[in-house]
């Protein structure tokens, strides 16, 4: 039988904390906590309720009656709809306060293990423009906002070049100013944009999958270099091309232009063949003098300032001397593993994507890093007895897992090894605390610093280092 979800109205109620996934968390009547996106703590607000469990509800404000004094006016116009930078109304001293109560509260409740005095959260220089990649959707049936639905005007174009609404597979919302990418990525996407409705190209239609024009996506690097991939789903050379030169003419500063012909149900990239049309098909970033070549499908931490610094707390915490052999676990594109290899005697590195294993081989060859070697498979079967044989037992070993965390038969491979440290770098300081947890017998946590990568959302970083007790 389906739930019955009756709708109750809260007339005043306090937001008490932030939650999961950023939402607000306040108390009802009858001691339930209703979780409230865009809630600050602090806010007096009236609630109604859309969804109801047998500890919670799911509700939205319908009315901020007293506003905390932690809420600061967001600078995105899309806020609230966009779906994106959910804590742009508070103030970024407090959204570092709620991320670093996040972590500690994980580690204590989830791990239950021996903690030590918790390093302050490193906050993001930048609070606004620090990533280097974005994604955007073409559509040709854009979402309206109430205001437009109640209006009785005329709505105009229907095209978007934008954001999906969350929870909304076939919905995207016009994008007008994005404040997360540094310049010229508004300018390049508001161009594509007019250009297309005035030479009358067709977006893309998710529900009948047809039309021209599919996703674009930027990439920027702190070398000041530019990558621009269009996505097609039409095979239509004359107007690809058309679109392709007017961005090689109207932004000369493209370093990498590329297109992609997808026609498939999903847009994902990897598995298409991405042509180059004008310039490299890569770009490069650049951290602490090594370079790292970036094609389309590389990974590469979007946060690039922040990113420097969690390798810098990383290497930090390894506290190598040059006499080490050192396993970076999950090394994706080998970033890590390149940072850290000249205050190693060697580094072994294993991912399971081998693209990006061929990029950290590429790089490391760039770099002119020779005491590196990396691996491509899935780590629970490759990191096993026959591989300590082959390439040595760790002094240390560095791990920057999924968000789901280590596989357990991973987690019992370092229990077997037992290297004198382990550095845990996460992204989900939940399975993080789980993974804790299942090492404390033999290790002791001896430092934990949250480090924020993602400023005007409620994601964390946390790197740990664990010492054989």
């Amino acid at each position: 039988m389906a739930r019955k979800n009756k709708r109750q109205f809260f007339e005043e109620v306090e937001v008490i904390d932030a939650g999961a996934k950023g939402k607000g968390v306040a108390k009802a009547p009858d001691g339930r906590v209703i979780f409230l996106p865009y809630a600050v703590p602090g806010d007096v607000v009236a609630v109604q309720t859309f969804k109801k469990r047998k500890a919670y509800f799911e509700g939205k404000i319908t009315e901020v009656l007293t506003p905390s004094p932690k809420r600061t006016t967001p600078e995105c116009e899309h806020f609230g709809v966009c779906g994106g930078c959910k804590w742009q109304n508070m103030g970024y001293q407090h959204q570092l306060f709620y991320k670093q109560r996040e972590v500690e509260n994980n580690l204590k409740r989830i791990g239950k293990v021996e903690l030590p005095t918790f390093i302050p959260i490193l906050g993001s220089e930048q609070h606004y423009f620090y990533r280097n990649k974005m994604e955007f959707s073409f559509s040709n049936n854009r979402w309206l906002t109430q205001d437009e639905i109640d209006s009785e005007r005329d709505l105009g174009d229907k095209n978007a070049l934008g954001f999906h609404i969350p929870g909304m597979w076939d919905k995207i919302l016009d994008i007008k100013k994005c404040h997360l990418q540094e310049d010229p990525s508004n300018a390049i996407r508001l161009a594509v944009k007019h250009y297309a409705v005035q030479n009358g190209f067709e977006f893309f239609d998710t529900r009948n999958q047809s039309g021209l024009l599919r996703t674009l996506m930027l990439r920027t690097s702190s070398t000041g270099e530019i990558m621009v991939l269009l996505q097609f789903f039409d095979d239509d050379r004359e107007k690809r091309e058309s679109l392709l030169d007017f961005l090689k003419e109207e932004f000369p500063q493209i370093t990498s232009l590329q297109y992609v012909v997808n026609q498939k149900p999903n847009d994902t990239i990897y598995d298409q063949e991405v042509v180059c049309y004008a310039g490299r098909d890569h770009i490069f970033e650049e951290m602490e003098g090594l370079k790292f070549k970036i094609n389309a499908k590389s990974f590469y931490q979007t946060n690039s300032k922040q990113a420097y610094q969690l390798y810098k707390i990383t290497r930090d915490f390894a506290g190598l001397t040059g006499n080490e052999l050192v396993y970076d676990l999950y090394t994706g594109t080998g970033t890590i593993a390149q940072f850290v290899a000249k205050k190693a005697k060697k580094v072994v590195g294993v991912e399971a994507v081998p693209e990006a294993i061929e990029d950290a081989k590429v790089n490391a060859q760039l770099n002119g890093i020779d005491n590196v070697t990396f691996y491509a498979g899935d780590m629970k079967e490759v990191f096993n007895k026959d591989f300590i044989n082959a390439n040595g037992k760790p002094d240390v070993i560095i791990t920057d897992p999924p968000r789901d965390g280590m596989h357990k038969d991973v987690v019992e491979q370092i229990l077997n090894i037992a290297p004198k440290k382990v550095v845990y770098v996460s992204c989900n300081s939940a399975t993080q605390a789980r993974d804790l947890a299942l090492m404390d017998g033999k290790y002791k946590v001896t430092r934990v610093q949250p480090v924020d990568m993602f400023p005007q959302t409620h994601h964390v970083e946390n790197v740990v280092l664990l010492e054989k007790r």
